[in-house]
């Protein structure tokens, strides 16, 4: 607890001064571009890894990026991307995965969740990309996945997250007027790297491949 009372403190003495004014401006509301959705993972921070600012992203966070398929139910997920699309008129959803994600890897093995109901259950959303990697490597279904199928399993579990997305109807109304975006993201965190694909992609690319017409103009 130190170390967060001592960095609260260089925050009020040193970083707000700085940007006394941008925090001015967002005390009195936020207009983001981009829904941001990543893991829980203590790993991954949003800003640090698009260099943006308070008040360019509107963050969602949960056990293994998952986006539940849009039902009557309602979710934290459900509400937060209803909010964020129709309310704050985002253009842009980025759906971020990473590597060595703990929640893919119980995804593989259901029995190390075992004595954890509720982490068991929020998993059954990453269901169909376990089965699709199973599908692909002719794996019986009495056998675990092994940890050598970890990557393709994090990469297709954001694949199938995206399609989650297009069932929410808010999303599918701007989708088919062309008023947002769907990006399914894979962050290495050893690397630094950023694999990328569209929501109309199966495969992913290299960051820089996929946004190279942005790139040409930065």
């Amino acid at each position: 607890m130190e170390k967060i009372v001592k960095g609260v403190m260089h925050f009020r003495q040193n970083v707000y001064p700085e940007h006394k004014d941008l925090f001015g401006t967002l005390a009195t509301g936020q207009s983001p571009d981009v829904l941001f959705i990543t893991c829980s993972d203590s790993r991954i921070d949003p800003n640090l890894l698009t260099g943006t600012n308070p008040g360019d992203l509107f963050i969602c966070r949960n056990a293994g990026n998952v986006i539940p398929p849009h039902s009557n139910q309602t979710g934290g997920m459900t509400a937060s991307i209803e909010y964020a699309v129709a309310v704050l008129g985002v253009r842009h959803i980025i759906v971020c995965g990473h590597t060595d994600c703990g929640a893919i890897k119980g995804a593989l093995d259901m029995s190390s969740v075992e004595g954890l109901p509720h982490v068991k259950e929020w998993l059954g959303h990453c269901r169909s990309a376990m089965e699709i990697v199973r599908e692909r490597h002719s794996i019986p279904c009495s056998h675990g996945i092994d940890a050598e199928h970890l990557n393709e399993a994090i990469e297709e579990n954001v694949l199938q997250q995206v399609q989650h997305m297009r069932t929410h109807p808010i999303v599918a109304a701007k989708l088919a007027t062309g008023k947002v975006e769907i990006h399914g993201w894979v962050y290495d965190i050893k690397k630094g790297a950023v694999r990328c694909c569209s929501h109309n992609d199966s495969e992913f690319r290299d960051f820089e491949e996929q946004y190279a017409e942005i790139i040409s103009r930065l």
